[in-house]
């Protein structure tokens, strides 16, 4: 029981680089019903860009200078993609069937991995990707937390309250509740519900950039395929906590990382269970938790907060 508290930081820090990456998949399903699965793309480009600008700047620059720069470079990386496909690809097929839609963004998904793969350099292999230098914090004895979950800790709460004040002060936040709730509605109201529908990928890349970087630096490289399963957890995350609502994502991405934590530390210590733990077992457990709660609670933890639309 000692090592509990570890377990409760690193589920924690694991849970809100989901939930970052879910709240994009959760705002895109509240307002166009669009489960968007190249969100994990998305997320994937906003760290090679991030890694790009880290590049470009000089040697010997302070990583803690340079972060700033690597956030709005793959920030400026996921929001050039996410609008693209929401323009060229979504957009088209807005009045579609709904297998339509959701076979693009399949595709699409395939199609940003290998452009990737293809095309930026020694992308092939994993790119290391810089981290903060210096040893972990300790706190008390027995509870330590890497410099690179400590900017994750951080910049999330930071994020999720500046997404709550935009989306519930804001004129363009209001017009986003708006539109979730009803877009033709909302149309003869005067909203340009194509530029909330835009605002709303845009959005959801920020945060997929913002969790790439922390992923960066808690993992020490990026690589092309990192958006798969990372984005199948953050969807995971958004089903758990009620797709189209940004609290409920955020929280389902800690409940799925403190599930998944205690999962790999604690369940092969349990007899007869040693060999349904470690980091093989983590992917299935986390998706029995879903199971779990789509049978107890099909709307998620906190439920939907935009109904579905016919």
């Amino acid at each position: 029981m000692h090592e509990l508290p570890q377990q409760l930081v690193n589920g924690l820090a694991l849970g809100t680089l989901y939930g970052l990456i879910a709240i994009g998949y959760t705002m895109v399903y509240g307002i166009v019903q669009l489960i968007n699965f190249a969100h994990g793309e998305i997320f994937m480009i906003g760290g090679f860009g991030a890694l790009t600008i880290y590049i470009w700047l000089p040697s010997g620059t302070s990583l803690w200078m340079a972060i700033p720069l690597m956030l709005i470079g793959g920030a400026l990386a996921s929001i050039a993609v996410a609008t693209a496909a929401e323009r060229f690809a979504y957009r088209p097929l807005r009045g579609a069937p709904r297998l339509a839609p959701l076979i693009t963004a399949i595709g699409l998904s395939i199609a940003l991995q290998q452009i990737v793969w293809a095309f930026y350099p020694d992308a092939k292999k994993a790119r290391s990707f810089p981290q903060i230098e210096g040893k972990s914090f300790e706190i008390f004895e027995h509870l330590h937390i890497q410099r690179g979950d400590v900017f994750l800790l951080v910049a999330a709460p930071l994020c999720m309250l500046a997404l709550g004040v935009f989306v519930s002060k804001s004129r363009t936040g209001r017009a986003m509740q708006a539109t979730a709730q009803d877009p033709d509605t909302a149309k003869l109201m005067g909203i340009n519900t194509d530029r909330i529908i835009v605002m709303a990928f845009a959005i959801g890349a920020v945060f997929a950039a913002v969790a790439a970087v922390a992923h960066g630096l808690r993992y020490g490289q990026v690589q092309f395929e990192m958006g798969f399963i990372a984005g199948l957890k953050a969807f995971t995350a958004a089903v758990l906590g009620g797709i189209g609502n940004i609290y409920g994502a955020m929280l389902g991405g800690v409940v799925l990382g403190l599930a998944e934590a205690m999962s790999i530390h604690y369940i092969q210590d349990i007899p007869g269970m040693d060999q349904l733990g470690g980091g093989a077992w983590a992917n299935v457990w986390a998706f029995v938790l879903l199971i779990l709660v789509l049978l107890l609670r099909p709307q998620g933890l906190l439920g939907e907060r935009v109904a579905d639309r016919a």
